[in-house]
């Protein structure tokens, strides 16, 4: 790992002691109506080929671009009260902008801030970078839904106390980057369809701090599209989590291995899909994660784990991806308060026949969900498997599988569970067993009660 002194550095020089280069400078019209892509790009090239600096967005103006590209030792500078606003014109984005790694998705290829092979660069600033993403600018009818930012094989980077909002796709892809460091910034995307926030694909040394999120897709995404790019050592902590889908997915994109993660004193509220998404379906390895200091309200599905096979990628081979290994999960010290959504919010931990999930422990776990789950629900031994003809194109979603037998934890082809110090407890009668086992060979329960009744033993169904 580099020194995290000379980042620090390096970003001192960009935000205070570094020449600033002030777009006003450069003939930009900042009335939001003017196209200023030229001016900004031209303040750009100019700090870069004098060594670095400033560019100022400044206070109280609206700038009206397509697409720009950051460069080495560049810190692109909004102040207070300024607006980098996209344009509204598809044709303003250009097409030299790599593209989106998932596959049926070439309407998300090109962005609005590029990056490529850059290096000692910052977005900074309490302003704004408004994406003007509203379905009447943009839809894959209409051309195309640029996202936000891309950066791809960067290194030492910092995106700090920015407004980002508004993209017509994801927020931020982040492609085989290095050294990364997001602190204090605000996320709001809504106006338009698969609005992620940060993606991380094959990333390594990423830190992610202090930050909100409100977003019509996941939070944040810890991918790997590439066999040879692993995404790890990721720390994610003080954060909060508002999504129309899940707070935090980590896989889906898994050609690669994802390891050594860490998510810390967050929160999660009015998640509509899931609070915390693990999914290992492309051949890599996914181990060695702990999640801890987690307050969720309103998250159905907590905790969404899947090892199954599926292909995401845009250059997904023909052949299948081989089954890997996912292994090594610590989930502790979380408080789940579902009372207010339906019965389907349990913890659901599925791998695949002979292909186990291994080495979990949930520690320290209050639950509160409705209940109201029938006896119907209780019987039901037809839960879907995550296996090719169930999933037909489709992601490992939980809508293939609809309501568990279980109203507090279902786990399926799972080895070395443990289980220890958790709390369940239904608002209303639910006539399912609060714990389910389907082929989880060793398994450990230790001080584990549902109703204030301590659960011994789960029921098994294998």
């Amino acid at each position: 790992m580099k020194n995290p002194l000379l980042l620090l550095l390096i970003c001192f020089h960009l935000q205070g002691n570094a020449k600033d280069y002030n777009i006003l400078n450069y003939g930009a019209k900042v009335d939001g109506t003017s196209l200023d892509t030229n001016a900004v790009q031209a303040a750009i090239d100019n700090c870069f080929e004098n060594g670095g600096g400033r560019v100022i967005i400044p206070s109280g103006k609206t700038v009206l671009i397509g697409t720009i590209y950051l460069k080495d030792y560049v810190n692109l500078h909004i102040e207070n009260g300024a607006i980098l606003l996209g344009s509204p014109d598809y044709k303003n984005y250009t097409t030299d902008t790599h593209k989106n790694m998932y596959k049926l998705e070439p309407h998300m290829d090109r962005c609005l801030i590029f990056a490529k092979n850059a290096k000692y660069f910052a977005i900074t600033g309490l302003g704004t970078i408004d994406g003007n993403g509203y379905f009447k600018n943009f839809t894959k009818e209409k051309g195309g839904r640029p996202m936000l930012i891309r950066f791809i094989n960067c290194t030492d980077i910092l995106l700090k106390n920015v407004t980002l909002k508004n993209p017509a796709a994801w927020t931020s892809a982040w492609l085989y980057c290095s050294e990364i460091v997001v602190e204090g910034i605000k996320i709001i995307s809504r106006v338009n369809n698969n609005g992620d926030g940060l993606d991380f694909d094959g990333c390594t040394n990423v830190r992610v701090s202090n930050s909100s999120f409100d977003t019509s897709d996941d939070s944040i995404c810890v991918q790997a599209s590439l066999p040879d790019k692993p995404s790890k050592n990721i720390v994610i902590s003080n954060c909060v989590f508002t999504s129309k889908w899940a707070g935090m997915r980590i896989g889906l994109l898994s050609r690669g291995d994802i390891e050594s993660i860490t998510v810390s004193n967050c929160t999660f509220n009015d998640i509509q899909d899931s609070g915390l998404k693990i999914q290992l379906n492309e051949g890599g390895e996914m181990k060695n994660m702990t999640f801890s200091n987690l307050i969720m309200k309103n998250v159905p599905r907590p905790i969404f784990m899947t090892f199954a096979q599926q292909k995401a990628c845009v250059d997904a081979p023909n052949s299948m991806y081989p089954m890997k290994a996912m292994h090594s999960f610590i989930f502790s010290n979380i408080i789940a308060d579902n009372r207010g959504i339906d019965k389907n919010s349990a913890i659901f931990i599925t791998g695949m026949p002979n292909f186990y999930i291994t080495d979990i422990q949930l520690n320290n776990i209050l639950m509160t969900v409705s209940g109201k789950g029938t006896k119907i629900d209780a019987d039901n031994t037809n839960i879907k498997e995550y296996t090719l003809d169930v999933l037909d194109g489709w992601w490992p979603e939980f809508h293939l599988v609809g309501t568990l037998p279980a109203y507090g934890i279902y786990a399926r082809h799972v080895n070395n569970l443990s289980l220890s110090n958790i709390q369940i407890k239904t608002i209303h009668e639910d006539h399912r067993p609060p714990i389910v086992f389907d082929d989880v060979p060793e398994s450990n329960l230790n001080s584990v009660f549902a109703n204030k009744k301590e659960i011994l033993q789960p029921k098994k169904v294998n």
